[in-house]
């Protein structure tokens, strides 16, 4: 059970993630709401969902810490993705060439840990994305759309694994399969051009699979299926969506249960081993 904070400043990306984060975390009990937004990335309709919102360019760190701090927060969240190309692109500031000289590897996953890091410096805790969303993660089993056959199970098992080892490299968390085939493996393309790239190799019936990685650090990066998810998969003629089981959100889930049954997508949660 997420312990319900009195206070929590959100660090919101792109997407639907943030809005369905606010309004889980109002219904928790959570009293106090304030968003960091990012310039051409954050969706303008969480200025409805929170107390207070401010307005960055993604390199800010001093001034974003800062909006947290001088307002008394001490609990955040970073919810929904920031554009590769923007990760890639930054116009830092002095905290941020600092924390950028720092690091070994410049990925995502190490620049969001270099950000909690800062963070902390100043007495702001990062909380798990996952926090007040636990109705949003499914357990192991078929989660909407037909059920998946024997041959099916035994592909997103083999699958499964091979996704898993690709995400220990830090390649990617995403591959389609079809037929004992990978047809697509994820990388700094993100997932929708893989499943695009997967589908039109596979001509229709291929099979996407999705995974953490290896003791992922679930305060920021938690995979994610949504509706733009079922979409690009029907427009690629992908059959099936396999996801990790207590590891995975399904945003906007009463649009994917109904485009899973619409379209005849399997979307299924593997427990792994």
């Amino acid at each position: 059970m997420t312990e319900v904070h009195e206070s929590v400043g959100m660090i919101a990306g792109n997407g639907v993630y943030p809005a369905t984060f606010a309004r889980a975390a109002r219904s928790a009990g959570v009293k106090r709401l304030l968003a960091a937004a990012f310039t051409d990335e954050t969706d303008p309709v969480i200025a409805e969902l929170v107390d207070e919102i401010e307005w960055f360019r993604v390199g800010q760190l001093d001034k974003m810490i800062k909006f947290f701090t001088t307002r008394g927060v001490t609990k955040a969240v970073m919810v929904g993705q920031i554009a590769p190309s923007n990760l890639f692109n930054l116009r830092p500031d002095l905290r941020t060439i600092a924390l950028l000289a720092r690091l070994k590897t410049k990925n995502a996953e190490s620049i969001f840990g270099g950000i909690g890091d800062e963070l902390a410096k100043d007495g702001v805790q990062l909380i798990p994305a996952t926090s007040y969303l636990d109705e949003f993660i499914p357990g192991s089993g078929p989660v909407c759309g037909p059920k998946l056959k024997e041959a099916e199970l035994s592909t997103a098992a083999w699958g499964f694994g091979i996704a898993k080892e690709v995400s220990r490299l830090d390649i990617g968390q995403t591959i389609v399969v079809k037929d004992g085939t990978v047809l697509a493996v994820e990388a700094f393309e993100g997932t929708n051009e893989t499943i695009k790239r997967g589908g039109a190799l596979g001509k229709g019936k291929a099979m996407i699979i999705k995974v953490s990685k290896p003791n992922q650090d679930l305060r920021f990066d938690v995979p994610c299926v949504g509706a733009a998810t079922i979409e690009t998969a029907r427009a690629a003629g992908i059959s099936a969506i396999v996801i990790e089981a207590g590891r995975t959100l399904i945003l906007q889930k009463e649009e994917v249960v109904h485009l899973c049954d619409r379209h005849q997508i399997s979307l299924h949660a593997h427990a792994g081993s």
